[in-house]
């Protein structure tokens, strides 16, 4: 991205990321969870979230759908806007670890390197890649939307996994393989996962 912004300069404030998680009582993180229409993200995100804020985080979901309402509303699904998308979000998602927060995103992001590019915007310990894994044909299955049934009739042009490429994660934090596991499993995986590298405590 081209910065077009000049003559502007980073202002540090006096309260730092370590007195907020201090008061929070947990690490500021980035939990990016990835995969297909209709995987499960958002609905193991929101069981997350749930678990998180009973104990006491300080947590937010940023959804992909949510987003389009509002800050990513004039973009479309191009790999152009796609990689957009990914862009805004990331850098939302690492304000909020900066203030202390754990920012739980749910997007298809489909692209390694728009991963990789927001995995580097914080450190590498507070980037959590989850892979949100199941099959092209439990994702059609499921459907909620209807989503997978318009694409292969050619009325939703460049859809992931039929139209368009998924790259899968070479290396995540963690795979949830959500046609194995219940949505409760699921986010209890997280939640152990978060406990065994001290994000939150026990």
């Amino acid at each position: 991205m081209k910065t077009k912004s000049t003559n502007v300069v980073w202002h540090d404030t006096e309260i730092t990321k370590a007195d907020r998680e201090k008061r929070n009582g947990h690490k500021g993180v980035v939990i990016w969870m990835t995969g297909l229409s209709a995987c499960g993200k958002s609905t193991v995100a929101t069981e997350l979230q749930k678990l998180l804020f009973e104990r006491g985080c300080n947590v937010y979901i940023l959804d992909g759908d949510n987003i389009r309402h509002g800050l990513n509303g004039d973009l479309g699904f191009s790999p152009a806007d796609r990689e957009e998308n990914i862009r805004r979000i990331g850098q939302v998602a690492k304000l909020f670890a900066e203030s202390g927060a754990i920012a739980i995103t749910s997007f298809i992001s489909p692209y390694r390197k728009d991963r990789d590019i927001n995995r580097a915007l914080v450190p590498e310990s507070e980037f959590i890649e989850i892979f949100v894994k199941a099959s092209l044909a439990v994702c059609e299955e499921r459907d909620p939307k209807g989503l997978y049934k318009k694409a292969r009739a050619g009325i939703i042009p460049e859809f992931t996994g039929i139209s368009a490429p998924y790259e899968e994660p070479l290396n995540p934090e963690l795979v949830i393989e959500t046609d194995k596991l219940s949505v409760a499993e699921s986010a209890q995986a997280i939640i152990n996962y978060l406990l065994e590298k001290g994000i939150i405590d026990g």
